[in-house]
């Protein structure tokens, strides 16, 4: 009877999943800008964004930093915005916005009443044709990124740990040093290095728009086109690739951080990039380990034998190449090689035993809920857009994505664990408390 009741719970989802398709027109200008409309009536919002293709591994070695400094450096003033007043205009006109920046792209997004949407296009269409790149912003946004710094890494507890761990498992790809990058390099660097950065990507022929929610598409289309046609076309940009040769490890290291009392163990293994199945995958196994209270380490190691104060494990996809990585910080006596060992059996057990099928309806439950909730706000929606199209080269994702799960067995759960998630084949990080 339960079977039958899980069985009919996932038909219910199903259905209601496919009811609530995103509908949403795309398109090319001649200048090579991909445009994304989604009109959604239902709320009096619009979200104006622009997605580039341009992350910290577009960085130089000797000029790392660049693309996150750029996240900043782009709301200092165009030519016909005063520098400052970006962020005045926008709340002054009922709105929100922000901006991100990943090792593969930089996102800057405007949340508006949808009345305002023309100003939201102007906006972000300044920021593309008529940024002002000077010294005094330059040299203002230094100082911004060198606190930020300061406060989210430098003297964050664990604030350094992913980046302790990228630089050790990657060799060739810049995945291996930060998106925040090198305070140094920014402090180097001169005016003309940013403006040269600026001028390679940050061209439409290596964007996309996207507009989402109360809009009425005519006029969004004729809005865009007398906004973002002028701008010119620039360069195309060649990307580079970049192979890694197999982890032969485990490669063990350590990291002493000043502004922690309890150490973590991290383990990391290089995965492929997100658009793979196989990432998908390690999505399901990561929630199969740690997500929720009834998760298995979480109820092994945290709620019974009271081993960690805190267990986790995700994969960090990226486009390239991913990293799975599993960590947790011992409790009393325990240490972190007690966690790892307890660790590698439930990962043994991954990769010789099929979990039940009872967990595996429980993960196909999470993940129906998951893809429901990411399309519930034009915000969510218009960042699926963008991201699909640019990362994925697969806009329709939002409505076919919970579809590579669905299509996901336990049968595959088993193999990519075997095929990853393998001790001779992952970095091993100690990350303790300085020692005085």
């Amino acid at each position: 009877m339960k079977n039958v009741l899980v069985a009919l719970f996932l038909l219910g989802s199903s259905a209601a999943i496919t009811a609530q398709q995103v509908a949403y027109e795309e398109y090319d200008l001649d200048n090579g800008l991909h445009v994304i409309l989604h009109q959604d009536n239902g709320a009096p919002v619009v979200v104006t964004s622009v997605m580039y293709h341009v992350g910290s591994k577009d960085e130089n070695t000797e000029k790392t930093g660049f693309a996150h400094f750029f996240e900043h450096l782009l709301f200092e003033g165009t030519e016909n915005i005063q520098r400052g007043d970006f962020f005045k205009i926008v709340t002054a006109n009922g709105g929100y916005n922000n901006a991100n920046t990943t090792q593969d792209r930089t996102y800057y997004y405007e949340l508006f009443p949808s009345n305002n949407l023309e100003l939201g296009l102007w906006l972000e269409s300044e920021r593309l044709l008529h940024p002002v790149i000077n010294q005094i912003g330059v040299d203002t946004q230094k100082e911004v990124v060198q606190e930020e710094r300061r406060l989210r890494v430098d003297n964050a507890p664990y604030g350094q740990l992913i980046e302790n761990m990228f630089k050790n498992m990657f060799v060739n790809h810049p995945y291996r040093w930060s998106v925040i990058g090198s305070l140094d390099h920014l402090a180097s660097a001169t005016l003309e290095d940013f403006q040269e950065f600026n001028k390679v990507y940050y061209i439409p022929n290596n964007a996309v728009l996207v507009v989402a929610g109360d809009l009425e598409m005519s006029e969004a289309k004729r809005l865009i086109k007398e906004y973002f046609e002028p701008i010119p076309k620039g360069q195309n940009i060649v990307k580079k690739t970049y192979e890694e040769s197999p982890i032969q490890g485990p490669i063990q290291t350590q990291f002493e951080d000043p502004n922690i009392q309890i150490p973590m163990i991290l383990l990391g293994y290089r995965t492929p990039g997100q658009a793979e199945k196989d990432a998908y995958v390690l999505n399901m196994i990561s929630s199969y380990l740690s997500d929720g209270e009834s998760s298995v380490l979480q109820k092994k190691l945290v709620d019974e034998k009271r081993m960690a104060l805190q267990i986790f494990a995700f994969n960090y996809s990226l486009e390239d190449y991913g990293a799975y990585l599993l960590g947790g910080l011992p409790l009393g006596s325990n240490t972190m090689d007690d966690l790892v060992i307890e660790v590698d059996e439930e990962i043994e057990k991954l990769k010789t035993e099929l979990i039940s099928e009872r967990d595996y309806q429980k993960l196909q439950n999470q993940f129906e809920n998951s893809f429901v909730n990411s399309n519930s706000s034009v915000e969510g929606i218009a960042n699926s857009l963008a991201r699909n199209y640019m990362l994925y080269g697969k806009t329709d994702l939002i409505n076919t994505e919970i579809d590579i799960y669905r299509s996901i067995s336990r049968e595959d759960i088993r193999e990519v664990a075997r095929k990853y998630l393998n001790a001779d084949q992952r970095v091993e990080l100690k990350y303790i408390p300085k020692q005085n």
